[in-house]
């Protein structure tokens, strides 16, 4: 199991309240995101139902035909808190076959949602039920792993939070923000989801309506100086996320998996696909002045930023309430250094060869995904894991199941410390995963958080422990 791990955090703001609200009436109602009905009354225990299907929303005056989880985009938050069981009864209403995988979270490998690895594919009409224990706080969130890039683009995503409410933040507005895109026609008629053929998979397919909750530059209403904790989750399916708030600092206190070791503070925030950010901000502003949150652009390979815009995420509208005069915020997460001492080195080489009769494929080790086999770990194994990354994209990194620590060329973790699951190699660079094979054996996928260039073969698995692989049946989708 992962070594027990001590939290403290503490508000700095003098003659405030602890947990005292300070936004204006309704300050998040245009960011509001649907939320599961937990149908169990033991405390400890979250039940909801979950369906897949076919909706009408909203996007920008248009009427479009998502996929959808319980009809929303994005789908309901689930809310949990450290310790609950989840169980989530999934249905399939979709014409196509689906599941649900979910991001970040140390399920057992049968709960892992990677159809014939850790379960069947559900097919319309079935179900499949979901049925694990949350240990870790933090933001997390589920997406299918049946053709991935199709299904996320067209809308099958949602965030799952693990809340602790012995976490010490005492910032009572609260706001959990899934970042996405969508694309559709002039009709609302979704874009195809092979569009620019082996072209567009190699590029990574960019919806063109950016969203925030599902909505397209929505306002969001603050008191100036007034302290919001904004957990952030991009869910798009290749769009990086490089957020500006017109210069004013994010002050980023977690990651992946929870707390960070210190808090750090960065005018620009970077969140790569899959990952997700939990950030204090602290929006100054006069009314009638709107400050947005804007989405720069950010070069993440060929085609990124030639000829674009930058986006417009959302606006903050403030009151005409005086400032909130608020000290900084510190959090602290009292955690052991990792060393790389015993740790098996195991080399992954992410690579993009010419292309051969008109189509590309991406490889890991020379290979694309279905001519694979899976990569060794015994149970209790430590591997430091050196990702090169040849090819002319960026590549957020992801391992299901497990969390792992960055490592530095010198061999030391990288400050502050913090437990990621996904991570962006840069095109043209090397970084080093530090993995604890703990628990939990089982066939455990890593991929490329560009959906498309997994679909394209930028993907694995590692077999932990002694049971026998079970193998796969993917094939290049296009």
């Amino acid at each position: 199991m992962l070594p027990r791990l001590t939290l403290v955090a503490a508000l700095l703001v003098p003659c405030l309240a602890a947990a005292q609200s300070f936004a204006p009436a309704g300050w998040a109602d245009e960011l509001k995101l649907n939320e599961a009905v937990d149908q169990h009354p033991d405390p400890g225990i979250v039940e909801i139902d979950l369906v897949a299907k076919l909706a009408d929303v909203q996007v920008d005056g248009k009427t479009v035909r998502a996929w959808t989880y319980n009809g929303s985009l994005p789908g309901p938050l689930v809310r949990t808190r450290v310790g609950d069981r989840l169980i989530v009864h999934f249905t399939n209403q979709l014409d196509q076959p689906t599941t649900v995988h979910w991001h970040g979270v140390r399920v057992p490998i049968d709960m892992d949602g990677v159809p014939d690895i850790s379960q069947p594919e559900v097919r319309k009409g079935e179900s499949f039920t979901y049925d694990f224990v949350v240990h870790d706080a933090g933001l997390y969130w589920y997406h299918p792993h049946v053709m991935s890039a199709a299904q996320v683009g067209f809308g099958l995503y949602g965030a799952l939070l693990v809340e602790d409410p012995a976490d010490g933040v005492s910032v009572d507005d609260q706001l959990t923000l899934v970042l996405s895109d969508i694309g559709f026609d002039a009709r609302g008629v979704l874009e195809p989801a092979d569009s620019g053929g082996s072209a567009g998979m190699v590029f990574g397919r960019e919806g063109e309506f950016v969203l925030a909750n599902g909505r397209r530059r929505p306002t969001l209403r603050a008191r100036s100086g007034a302290p919001q904790r904004w957990r952030i989750v991009n869910a798009a399916k290749s769009r990086f996320f490089y957020l500006d708030l017109d210069g004013q600092p994010f002050t980023v206190i977690g990651t992946d998996g929870g707390f960070q070791e210190t808090a750090t503070r960065t005018d620009i925030l970077l969140v790569t696909p899959g990952e997700r950010i939990d950030v204090i901000v602290t929006p100054r502003g006069t009314a009638g002045t709107p400050l947005p949150l804007r989405a720069m652009l950010y070069n993440r390979g060929y085609g990124s930023v030639e000829y674009r815009a930058v986006e417009e995420v959302a606006l903050i509208e403030f009151s005409s309430e005086p400032e909130v005069k608020a000290a900084p915020i510190a959090t602290t997460r009292a955690m052991a250094a990792p060393s790389v001492v015993g740790a098996t080195p195991v080399d992954v080489v992410l690579a993009l060869p010419a292309m051969k009769n008109n189509k590309s494929e991406f490889q890991v080790n020379g290979v694309p995904f279905w001519k694979a086999k899976p990569y060794a770990a015994k149970l209790g194994e430590k591997q430091l894991w050196i990702v090169k990354n040849d090819s002319d994209w960026d590549h957020p990194f992801h391992l299901h199941g497990f969390f792992f620590h960055v490592i530095d060329e010198r061999g030391q973790p990288v400050r502050p410390l913090a437990l990621k699951d996904t991570v962006n190699v840069p095109m043209k660079s090397t970084i080093r995963l530090l993995i604890d094979f703990d628990e939990r054996p089982g066939e455990w996928m890593f991929h490329c958080h560009i959906l498309d260039h997994a679909d394209g073969g930028l993907m694995g698995t590692v077999q932990v422990g002694d049971a026998p692989a079970k193998g796969h049946t993917h094939k290049p989708p296009y």
